[in-house]
């Protein structure tokens, strides 16, 4: 039923700590919710590729996971099935199947129901089981400064809805997982281990996740200096406490998540080196600028789907550097090097 596809397979195993580790936030919900989802999006695809005579791909059960994954978790499952549906249909059957849609699937879908159903999915969150570790691993402690740096706040709300209310979520906290978001974005620990896992196999693009994320801080940074990120004032910082909400904000929302897991799509992004470095830098900057500027509280799909958009047109204009082919040595001609005879070439 499926075409047999090592990369993806890999692909899917590195995502699934952040499954296990979602179930333990947020219980039933997320058991629930991938199931729906993964049968749809088969489902979909089969429907696709039977009136083509061709397999279902391995592929889409990377879409399913990474879509499941990217969701909150009180996700009604009709909107969450709606979503996938959509994904696999258009993100990527209407193009031909696998490898010639243009835009990554599941971001396709995850964006879809963000921009038609708003209000739902920007308040569907839960609060998850929470590990309070503030005491032993405390932001002051680690930096020196005082306790309002650091106020662990254990609400239903994102770390970025947190922010922007003018608090600062507990560094550990966010590293460990142990806070509300998106289904898969929550652990930076088991998201850096499964881009060590991906980069060392080798199914991952090392240039598109550096450059992702590199984009995405140094906008930070920017933003961060300026004054522009809401909530947080540069002013209440002195120097190694700068680092507090530079790590908060990049740690917080789904930014790591797309660096290590979408912008490393090799279908809907760039082939040649000088270009996958743009594209990257495309993806986080549009990321972290839509987050602090607009009415949205993330923009990582909207990074993402733009640098699809941008990817041949990358290629074109940073083509492959082509290699110099060695001369071909010369033919001699001279007595000493030629046979003399048919004898003396036997």
């Amino acid at each position: 039923m499926f075409q047999k596809q090592d990369i993806m397979r890999r692909v899917v195993y590195s995502l699934v700590p952040l499954f296990l580790f979602a179930t333990f936030l947020y219980g039933w919900r997320v058991v629930v919710t991938t199931a729906l989802v993964f049968a749809l999006g088969i489902g979909t695809e089969y429907i696709f590729e039977r009136s083509r005579k061709k397999k279902v791909s391995e592929a889409v059960l990377v879409t399913s996971a990474l879509y499941s994954l990217s969701l909150p978790p009180a996700t009604p499952l009709w909107i969450a099935g709606i979503g996938i549906i959509f994904a696999v249909a258009i993100g990527k059957g209407v193009y031909g199947g696998f490898g010639r849609n243009i835009y990554n699937p599941a971001i396709t879908g995850r964006l879809f129901i963000y921009l038609a159903f708003p209000t739902v999915l920007t308040t569907a969150w839960m609060v998850p089981a929470m590990v309070d570790i503030s005491n032993a691993f405390a932001v002051s402690n680690v930096f020196g400064t005082s306790g309002q740096v650091a106020v662990d706040t254990i609400t239903a709300a994102t770390p970025l809805a947190v922010m922007r209310s003018g608090e600062m979520p507990n560094l550990w906290n966010l590293f460990l997982g142990f806070r509300g978001g998106s289904m898969g974005e929550s652990s930076t620990l088991l998201i850096i281990l499964a881009a060590i896992y991906l980069m060392y196999t080798r199914t991952a693009n090392w240039k598109l996740i550096t450059s992702t994320f590199a984009s995405a801080l140094l906008f930070t940074i920017i933003f961060y200096f300026a004054g522009w990120i809401p909530g947080i004032s540069p002013a209440t910082y002195s120097g190694a406490s700068h680092l507090v909400p530079i790590a908060a904000y990049m740690m917080s929302g789904s930014i790591l998540y797309v660096a290590v897991f979408m912008s490393t799509d090799p279908i809907s992004g760039p082939n040649n080196p000088g270009s996958q470095w743009v594209y990257g830098f495309i993806i986080g900057g549009v990321s972290m600028t839509v987050r602090t500027f607009s009415g949205f509280p993330e923009g990582t799909s909207f990074g993402n789907m733009m640098g699809n958009t941008f990817a041949s047109l990358l290629d074109e204009i940073f083509p492959k550097k082509k290699k110099k082919k060695k001369a071909a040595p010369k033919k001699t001609t001279s007595a000493e090097e030629k046979p003399a005879s048919k004898e003396a070439s036997a």
